[in-house]
């Protein structure tokens, strides 16, 4: 064998061995990016587009919001926050609705001539910009009646858009539980960019 033979013979393994190691390099890289993608979307934050007027004009239909989950590690929701939650009509299982807290466990809601009362106290809400916030009819299956105690470990929501919102006086309060985020910032488009 001539030495430039045995040269040539000893790199062909090099050149081997080095594309082998940039092919598991690259699946790596994309198997490490996949999971933290997983991991944000599991444990922090959810993106979302709003399908729906229920909230105008806070939130528009085809805004885009992320929604954060580690707020509600540490804390339960509260009123005023905006949360994404699992819709509670089996009708339409695994589909996410947001809506604005108005009451917590323990709270007691009435409507009275289309205001909102909480403990009965009426409530400031400039965001609904005067709509009135009429009783709706109920799912089927579900009473809504007023004064309505919300149930310990629930929430009682309602989108901004009060005539044009089936929220908790439709199916009722949620549970804690089904909520995925807190609703904090609307990232598209550029003209309604925003913290919410």
């Amino acid at each position: 064998m001539y030495e430039s033979d045995h040269a040539a013979y000893q790199q062909r393994p090099r050149q081997s061995a080095g594309i082998l190691r940039t092919l598991l390099s690259v699946i790596g890289l994309v198997a490490m990016v996949l999971v933290l993608s997983w991991g944000l979307r599991t444990f922090i934050f959810q993106a979302y587009e709003i399908p729906s007027g229920s909230m105008e004009e806070t939130i528009k239909p085809g805004d885009m919001v992320f929604s954060e989950k580690i707020t509600y590690y540490s804390s339960d929701p509260a009123p005023g926050d905006i949360v994404t939650f699992e819709d509670p009509d089996p009708d339409h299982a695994g589909r996410i609705l947001i809506k604005r807290v108005i009451a917590v466990g323990g709270q007691v809601v009435d409507l009275r001539d289309g205001r909102v009362y909480v403990d009965d106290v009426l409530q400031d809400e400039p965001y609904t910009r005067g709509e009135p916030s009429f009783p709706l009819t109920s799912l089927p299956g579900t009473t809504v009646d007023y004064p309505y105690t919300v149930p310990a470990d629930s929430l009682w929501v309602m989108g901004d858009n009060r005539t044009n919102s089936q929220d908790s006086r439709y199916f009722g309060a949620i549970a804690e539980r089904s909520v995925t985020g807190k609703a904090i910032f609307i990232y598209w488009p550029l003209t309604d960019v925003g913290v919410l």
